[in-house]
């Protein structure tokens, strides 16, 4: 495929995303934008529903079913069985499904980083305050550009640490955890590891069976650009029943002559009524990504885009990037290094129609490249970005 064969190739498929037609776009990380083919699935998902009558028999006959075909979906691109997935709201209703799920006791230790987003460092703090349990925190910050995270975490693994809660990529850098490792180091110590997943799950290649993680929890409407409001949790097999049900409903049951018993499978985790149209927009959008090139297709495309713009980015006066190497994932984060103000840049890119966003722990602004990012977008982003340095 020659060059303008392939970047008509990108173009075309840009034009399944609407949002991108007047914009530009490097919000990945927050919320992808969906394809047109998702908008339609949900709204003919509403409408099918509507016309046979949303609570009759045969609309819980076409929610089973759409909930099985989205676990299948799910499952083929995580490399792992339809009944490890459990259907969630989005990332952090996963995480919280674990961390609520283990029986915890006093004195027992569990270990995040200083890198989790505030949803989950909330969670561990009312956890520790309930039930008296000790947090140990590892610093993966300053092993960004040197040190070994797996030495780092090692160094807060105790007999007693129960559970591990990490991301996979950290939200704020980008940095990306040599998973395979922190698996065996886990399971060397007996720990289970739970994985927030909410930046890998549509921009890197996973095989979670291969991997061995015990939890990993996912969403559906970043990477994915999927419909907000539909994630996913998948809880590996030999772990499940080290996991006790916390949020409990209907989907979490299995009626018989006996009485009520727990589903055998992922649906144990689910609750009750959900948004169930959403389910066809988020097969629509993975669709969408496959239509275009495999896993490692995509992953290898969003390298080479966030080299470029780590690499403008780093030519440009009085702005540092966080990492010192090209990327390995599709976040690039940076900072000014003259004190000029990173809401000021982001409020200012907006206005001029440019999308990415601040982070405040560091303090710094972050900017997500997709697969089908344009070297045009990035190069109007520096642009800006230049113009408003001359500005302040």
């Amino acid at each position: 495929m020659t060059d303008a064969v392939s970047v008509q190739t990108l173009l075309q498929h840009r034009q399944k995303f609407p949002a991108l037609a007047n914009k530009a776009y490097f919000n990945y990380g927050g919320q992808g934008p969906m394809p047109q083919a998702a908008l339609e699935a949900i709204y003919r998902s509403y409408e099918y529903v509507q016309g046979i009558g949303p609570f009759s028999e045969q609309a819980l006959a076409w929610v089973l079913d759409e909930a099985n075909k989205t676990r299948e979906a799910i499952a083929f691109e995580l490399a792992v069985p339809p009944e490890t997935i459990s259907i969630t709201e989005d990332v952090t209703v996963g995480c919280n499904i674990v961390l609520w799920g283990i029986d915890w006791k006093k004195g027992d230790r569990l270990l995040i980083s200083d890198c989790e987003h505030p949803g989950i460092v909330a969670t561990v703090g009312e956890i520790q305050r309930r039930f008296g349990i000790e947090v140990d925190v590892c610093d993966l910050m300053s092993t960004l550009n040197e040190g070994d995270p797996i030495a780092a975490i090692n160094q807060h693994l105790y007999p007693d640490t129960r559970l591990a809660v990490l991301s996979h990529i950290l939200w704020n850098n980008g940095q990306v955890l040599p998973l395979a490792e922190i698996v065996k180091a886990c399971q060397q110590n007996s720990t289970k590891l739970l994985i927030d997943a909410a930046q890998s799950v549509g921009l890197l290649p996973v095989n979670l069976t291969e991997l061995g993680v015990d939890f990993y929890a996912f969403t559906g409407h970043k990477w994915w650009c999927g419909p907000e409001g539909v994630g996913g949790l998948y809880v590996r097999p030999e772990a499940s029943e080290s996991l006790h049900p916390t949020f409990i409903g209907w989907r979490s049951l299995q009626y018989s002559k006996a009485g009520i018993s727990w589903q055998p499978d992922g649906r144990r985790f689910e609750v009750a009524t959900s948004a169930y149209p959403l389910y066809a927009g988020l097969r629509a959008a993975i669709s969408a990504h496959q239509q275009w090139g495999s896993q490692s297709e995509r992953y290898q495309q969003i390298l080479s885009l966030s080299k470029y713009l780590w690499q403008q980015l780093s030519q440009l006066p009085n702005i540092t990037c966080l990492r010192k190497s090209p990327p390995a994932s599709g976040l690039v984060s940076f900072q000014f290094t003259d004190g000029s103000s990173h809401r000021q840049l982001v409020l200012f890119l907006e206005s001029q129609g440019v999308l990415l966003r601040t982070i405040h722990q560091p303090d710094c602004v972050r900017a997500c490249v997709h697969y089908f990012t344009t070297t045009d977008e990035i190069d109007r982003l520096i642009k800006f970005v230049s113009k408003f340095q001359i500005a302040h």
